[in-house]
Parts: structure tokens; sequence; C-alpha cells
């Protein structure tokens, strides 16, 4: 076995799991299927993105614990102080630590997406402008290299430097055939489109750099992302700049690979004067597309089919500042949830907490309202996501835990029983601690995007 095979799978193995997804069938008709009726299984992994610790928490839903913490970051590959986290015993501040010299490891790490069958995801670096690929089963970052300098005192690979895909990447999506990763640029005011095969060879360093991009896709400004219809037919792009949805008609050649064209574009302003929406999902069904729409304090539901009218606005309350949307559906009720950036003092215990909103789906397009909340058991919600069985939600947090808390000074990770989706039941705050690197500890921090992951499953982009 060579080396590189010793610290990871083959790229090929990984490229064949990817590809595989393209066989599953029509697309339209996976968006119909309802979830698998079954609670979290051993192999199910919890993705959370943390901003400013630059590292990937792992959760066993199964358990509800940290498995393990993937790391993003380059320190301890050298033993000399230029390279470490922790010199001379002084562990770095957030701005500290990312302008150490020599650094060449992720920045703010941000948007994660698996890919159509679960076997991969993909995380965006906002300050690094690039893009890294982590195996969902091994959870190893794709491309890693033995370490030549690894022994006791250093790490034991060298981080790959991803793919470079541009400036200020906010969220990536697969396409729903596992083809191409489609990656909005908010720096740049485009699409950065990228082969999912020759990212993992350029990630390795068997391609040159620029090698996996297979072209840009101009769209309005600050673009935060984009999503696919069912069939993977239309493409969505949200702004968090301007009061605009790009609309994108997308058909795909005998390989599997796209070609776009500018549909329609929406005009949002009557909703949001803001024009700063940084996050959406299409339903289950396939039906709708939710977008929140953060400084206006309200989500808006579109067709996805059509001609994209908007069905309904819905007023989330005077700064709730709404992050994500997740969809629960069960024999007990069809709802939405989205998550709250507000921090509210009367949680549970007293403690301050954000709460998430429960929408009713149940009731016809045009007279869904929110129907209750309830509290988030942690600071700044933003992430959520739910297992393939409705049954398990996980929720992520920005901000950490104040004193006083069980777990005062920990970033965590919240885990709700929603078997009864129009009631949910708290069962559980799990702290992320810390990546323990050679020199010292470092705290997992500020959770933005997560994801729940079942390998070999279709996900919510199939």
């Amino acid at each position: 076995m060579s080396s590189r095979n010793a610290h990871g799978p083959s790229r090929r193995a990984v490229i064949q799991a990817t590809v595989a997804a393209a066989a599953l069938g029509s697309n339209a008709a996976r968006a119909q299927t309802p979830p698998a009726q079954s609670g979290p299984r051993a192999g199910d992994r919890v993705f959370i993105t943390n901003e400013d610790s630059n590292t990937l928490s792992v959760i066993d839903p199964v358990s509800d614990e940290v498995l393990s913490t993937v790391n993003l970051t380059s320190f301890d590959e050298d033993a000399r102080p230029p390279f470490r986290f922790v010199t001379g015993n002084v562990t770095p501040t957030h701005g500290e630590m990312i302008q150490k010299p020599l650094y060449h490891g992720a920045i703010s790490i941000h948007g994660c997406v698996p890919s159509p069958d679960s076997r991969i995801f993909a995380t965006a670096g906002r300050g690094t402008s690039n893009l890294y690929l982590v195996d969902a089963v091994t959870l190893k970052v794709i491309g890693n290299q033995p370490n030549p300098l690894a022994g006791p005192t250093t790490a034991a690979d060298s981080l790959t430097s991803g793919i470079l895909v541009g400036r200020e990447p906010h969220e990536p999506t697969f396409t729903r055939n596992g083809k191409e990763i489609w990656v909005a640029l908010r720096g740049e005011n485009r699409l950065a489109i990228i082969d999912v095969q020759r990212a993992m060879a350029e990630s390795a360093g068997e391609l040159p750099r620029g090698a996996a991009i297979r072209r840009f896709v101009p769209v309005l400004p600050g673009p935060a992302m984009v999503w696919f219809s069912a069939g993977g037919e239309t493409a969505f792009v949200i702004s968090q700049k301007i009061p605009r949805i790009d609309v994108f008609s997308v058909t795909y050649d005998a390989q599997g690979f796209s070609t776009t064209e500018r549909k329609a574009t929406i005009d949002t302003s009557a909703q949001d004067r803001f024009g700063f929406a940084p996050f959406l999902k299409i339903s289950p069904d396939g039906r709708e597309f939710w977008i929140s729409q953060k400084l206006a304090d309200g989500l808006s539901v579109y067709e996805a089919g059509g001609e994209h009218k908007l069905l309904e606005h819905l007023p989330l309350g005077d700064r709730a500042r709404p992050n994500h949307v997740e969809f629960v559906r069960s024999e007990r009720g069809n709802v939405a949830y989205a998550t709250f950036g507000r921090v509210d003092d009367n949680g549970p215990d007293g403690r301050a907490a954000s709460r998430i909103a429960i929408i009713d789906r149940s009731a016809p397009p045009g007279q869904r309202r929110v129907v209750g909340h309830f509290f988030s058991h942690g600071r700044e919600a933003h992430g959520i996501w739910t297992d393939p069985s409705n049954s398990k939600l996980y929720v992520a947090h920005e901000l950490d835990e104040l004193p006083g808390s069980p777990h005062a000074g920990q970033t965590v990770c919240c885990v709700f029983d929603v078997s009864d989706p129009l009631r949910p039941r708290f069962t559980k705050q799990i702290p992320l601690g810390t990546l323990d690197l050679p020199s010292g500890k470092l705290r997992n921090k500020k959770s933005i995007n997560l994801v729940y992951v079942r390998p070999g499953a279709r996900s919510a982009t199939a």
C-alpha cells in the first residue's frame, strides 16, 4: 500500500463513490420519496464548520458525543517555533493565529454541503478563497500528504492547499448528479463551477492549480448561495448585496457537465429592502424554495417550478435575524424550522439563548404562519439539520456559552427530539471541545454550517 493510501482513500475510490450518485435514477422522482424510517445509525455523522478555529467538529449521532475534530489548520507541521500553534506557553487569539508566519491553513471555514451520495462533503474557506473536500467515512481531508517531518511533536499530515476558487467563497453546492460543485463567490459576483473529479486530483497535487475550475458564471452582486431544483434543471442564486434572485436554466451534456442560461431575475425588494439573503433550501417535496432574509427578519417562499412566483412571506419578529431553515415531516406534523441569530435573556434556566421558529407547513401556501418557538439552548443559533428519519434535530451556535452555564466558555451543538415536529423536546447540549495539537489545545469555536451525513445514502443535494 502506498503512503498516500495509508493516510486516506485512493483518489480513484473516492471518485467512484462520488460518481455513483449519478446512477440513482430520476432526480425528480427521488425528491418525492419519503425519508427512510430509521433513526441514527452506526456510521452516521454530523459535521459542523467552526469558523474561528478553522476546524470541523464531527459528532456521532448515535451517542451524541464528539467523535473527532478534522484539522484544517497547518499548525505543528514543523517543530520550529514559527510553525507552532502554541509558542512560549502562549495560546494565540484568533487574529494572531491566522497571522502567524508561514501559516498555510484554512481561514474562516464557513459553508459546508454533502455530495449527493453523502460520501464526501465540500467546505469553503472564506478567508483563504479556497475549497476543501473531506471523506465522510474516513474523516480525512482529500489531498493531504504524509508530513515528511512527522514525529512526536509534529503533525502526521501536511494540509493540502485545496482548490483555489476566488474571493469570499460563501457556500458550495453539488449538482444533483454529483459531477460539479458550484461555489458562490461573494467577493467576485460570480459562481465558480468545479469539476469534482479534477478537484480531488488538484487537491492532491496531481493537477496544476486551477485545473478543476470548468468556468465562471457571472451573477448578481454578492451571491451568497445556490441551490438546485429537484431535477437539477433550474438553479436559484440569492444575494447578500441586493434584493434580487437570479434563476438559471441548467442543461447537462453526456458526461453530466452543465451549461447555464439566465432564465429570470426576481425582484425581492418588497419583502427584503436590505437585500441580505444568506440561505436558501428546496423543500423535500421539491415544490418550493425557502429563503432567509436576515436583516428583514423574515422568510420568503417561492415556487420551485413554473414562474417561480412568491407564495408567501413570513415575518419572524423584531430582530429575529434568521439564519438557516430545515424541514421536518412525520405522521405527527409537517413543519419548517428557522434558526434565529437574536439572543434572548430569558432562555432555559434564566440563561441567554436563541430561539427557533416553527412554521406549520400543513396549511396551504399563503396561509402558513409561525405557530410557535422553542429555545435552541445556545447563543446565536445558525446551522440546523435533521437525520433521515426526521426524528432528531441538530443545531449549531456561533457564540460560546456564558459564565455560570454548564459548558461555560464552550461552543455547543444542541440536540432535539422532533418525533412530534410541533413540539420539539430538548435532549442534549454537546460541548465541541478542542483539537488537540502537538503544541497545545485549539478550542473549536464559532460554529456556522451543520450537516447530517449518512455515507452512501441520498443527501439533500441528491
